[in-house]
């Protein structure tokens, strides 16, 4: 057998002991896959830190040894974790061990200590079998009863007298070496956490669910994070890549994991296929004769819960071919306005927009739900109408000039204006009001080659043809018609001017943070993050331009480029991905498809290849 860079050879006698535990370990499969898939998740963070700590990759299979990759579990002899490291090891190693943090739960700061621990075992060795053997003995017992002419050999003889702990782990390096290849079901990525958090708050950030989250993070034992030190945190994923959610049912995360396994019964394809998101809440189609209790057990809830969710009682007539809700209402719904349809009541649009029927009420200003509402109404579902609402438009975006700047609407000059963009629902009064102030007489500026200045007295709308595209938080607006005047030095005035929505960008306003944007366009923060290839540890920049949508670029033929030049860059403390791509000008997903990275950290000292443009 190959281990450690070292061949050993295995004589009968050991090899009988060593295939006796092999038996042992796959007579299960059921049992041994379980511990295939822990090690699918979790071998390529372990593999990555041993990488980087220069420790042989066979140590992996000693964590399956050792604790079977259960996070918490705990030895007759009161060793936990992964790695199973007594306190007065871990703390040793330099992990955190008290009330609120163990790090022996954490698999990426236990593997590193691990490393740390078999090195230093190593180096009164120089032989990586007795580093093993050093793992559960401990050094000085190692000392006693190993052949000091052992250090630096290359090949050793594997028999009956050999450790058995050393065969025990030869035995867990044979029976999954070849299961462990390819990818998991579940992966996990590390996340740089360098404030206090707690775990609740990041689930939501990260969009994953919360239990999901906590299951594997169990060395955050009173659920927040410290700011201490930087700790690094697992976030669930798919295998596809995609933010790990569990459904809102628990019955169904068994066939959500297992993705491509066939659904034998009928009725659970039926189920599957009527199932849709609402307002990003689960829905269910009702078939026809179907009662609450009959759909609430194929959705895999109880009855009580569908008829809660949906405003309903446990007793109602089920509509057929409706949909109806599997999780609770939203506050707010990702459209703006509904028409009201004939024979349409508020239940029924509550449904439609997933949005929860108190809050309908109050939007429009309704005393009570079975107010009968009249077809061709328009309904706010988002914000609360406004008492003048009829009389007015709903703009679908206004761009508002920052009161304390000049606007030019035909200058030539060098100053600009500072615009900024307000949803609809924030402008009072309407688009039809005038903006309140005087306009005196027209005079020029005092201002060298900023031109005249200009305030509007009104609202002026733009056609679609000459609306400016958003790039950033300065914009040179120009209307066919210009109008010149002087402000009212003593009144602050407002120019706004409505603009077409772009429903696919948003840009960024100070003080904004990524999950509130995505809240608000009621979309996952992890699809946000990888539409814009951003770095969650850099964060996002007032006049930053947010795309909404998955677009994918269409792809072009070009002529064949010569090959590129390359060349290295060496990690230091302070470099991220994001700045390295900046100081190389070139972008984020090249960095990691040219240095096959899987995510964005980094390790100091490691050297990336950049290719010249």
């Amino acid at each position: 057998m190959e281990f450690a860079g070292m061949t050993l050879t295995i004589r009968d006698d050991a090899r009988r002991e060593i295939q006796k535990d092999v038996d042992a370990l796959t007579a299960s499969p059921r049992h041994h896959n379980i511990k295939v898939e822990r090690a699918k998740t979790y071998f390529p963070l372990i593999q990555k830190v041993f990488e980087e700590e220069n420790v042989p990759d066979d140590f992996k299979y000693l964590v399956l040894q050792e604790s079977a990759l259960i996070a918490d579990a705990v030895s007759v002899s009161n060793a936990v974790g992964f790695w199973q490291f007594k306190e007065y090891t871990a703390l040793e190693m330099g992990l955190r061990v008290d009330k609120e943090i163990d790090e022996r739960l954490n698999i990426v700061s236990s593997s590193r200590a691990a490393a740390r621990y078999i090195k230093k075992n190593n180096f009164f060795f120089n032989n990586w079998v007795y580093a093993l053997q050093a793992y559960q003995m401990g050094a000085g017992g190692v000392m006693k009863t190993v052949d000091k002419g052992e250090s630096g050999a290359k090949s050793m003889e594997i028999n009956s007298g050999t450790y058995w702990y050393v065969k025990k782990f030869l035995a867990h390096k044979v029976a999954f070496e070849n299961a462990v290849k390819g990818e998991g079901e579940t992966k996990v990525v590390p996340y740089e956490n360098r404030s206090k958090k707690s775990l609740s708050d990041l689930a939501r950030e990260v969009s994953v669910n919360e239990t999901e989250l906590v299951q594997y993070n169990k060395w955050v034992k009173k659920g927040t994070i410290p700011e201490d030190r930087q700790y690094i945190v697992l976030i669930p994923m798919k295998g596809d890549g995609k933010p790990f959610k569990l459904p809102e049912n628990a019955n169904t995360v068994a066939s959500a994991q297992a993705g491509a396994a066939p659904i034998a019964a009928g009725a659970a394809m039926a189920s599957k296929a009527a199932r849709i998101k609402i307002n990003g809440i689960n829905a269910v189609k009702a078939m026809a004769g179907e009662s609450v209790g009959q759909l609430a057990s194929r959705a895999g809830v109880t009855a009580s819960e569908l008829a809660k969710w949906n405003d309903i009682t446990t007793t109602t007539a089920l509509v057929p071919d409706r949909y109806y809700l599997l999780g609770k209402k939203r506050a707010r719904a990702t459209e703006a306005y509904h028409k009201v349809l004939a024979g349409e009541d508020l239940w029924a649009v509550s449904q439609q927009y997933g949005v929860q029927m108190k809050k309908l009420r109050r939007y429009n200003r309704l005393s009570s739900t079975d107010a009968p509402l009249t077809a061709g109404t328009t309904l706010w579902l988002a914000s609360v109408k406004p008492k003048d609402a009829d009389k007015m438009t709903a703009p679908s975006e206004v761009v508002q000039v920052d009161n304390g700047q000049t606007f030019s609407w035909g200058a030539s000059g060098e100053t600009e204006p500072t615009v900024s963009v307000k949803p609809a629902a924030a402008i009072v009064p309407p688009v039809s009001t005038a903006v309140a102030g005087t306009a005196s007489s027209p005079s020029p500026s005092t201002t060298p080659g900023a031109g005249p200045v200009v305030a509007a007295a009104s609202t002026t709308t733009l056609p679609a043809e000459k609306s400016p595209e958003p790039k950033d938080s300065v914009q040179n607006i120009q209307p066919s018609t210009p109008a010149v005047v002087a402000p009212d030095t003593a009144t602050q005035q407002t120019i706004e001017v409505v603009v077409p929505e772009n429903k696919g960008e948003h840009i960024v306003k100070q003080g904004e943070t990524l999950y509130a944007i995505a809240k608000q366009y009621n979309l996952a923060v992890m699809d946000l993050v990888n539409w814009n290839k951003l770095n969650l540890q850099e964060g996002i920049k007032p006049g930053q331009v947010i795309k909404l949508v998955d677009s994918q670029p269409v792809e072009v033929e070009t002529p064949v480029a010569p090959p590129a030049k390359e060349i290295e860059h060496e990690v230091k403390s302070t470099d991220t991905l994001y700045s390295i791509a900046r100081k190389y000008n070139v972008t984020i997903k090249e960095l990691m498809e040219w240095n096959n990275k899987k995510d964005f950290t980094l390790s100091i000292g490691e050297r990336l290849k950049i290719k010249s443009r």
